[in-house]
């Protein structure tokens, strides 16, 4: 039941999603070198644009809902 997470529960989920974080940042990384760019856009100056803030929640957030979907639905 999705109401009652275990405290064990959350941390694993957490070290995992933590580990996934990377693997997007790292893709987004590879792309960005594939392409020859140093950062994504200009609306964040010094923080390498809106998409290089956020890159690491395009693996983390499919991740989530699937781990949700697979164990606690």
């Amino acid at each position: 039941d999705i109401d009652t997470f275990r405290v064990w529960q959350v941390a694993l989920i957490g070290a995992a999603l933590s580990i996934i974080s990377q693997f997007g940042d790292l893709a987004f990384s590879a792309i960005k070198r594939s392409v020859g760019i140093k950062d994504f856009g200009t609306i964040l100056p010094g923080h390498g644009g809106v998409l290089d803030r956020f890159d690491s929640m395009a693996f983390v957030i499919p991740s989530l809902y699937c781990i949700i979907v697979l164990f606690f639905v």
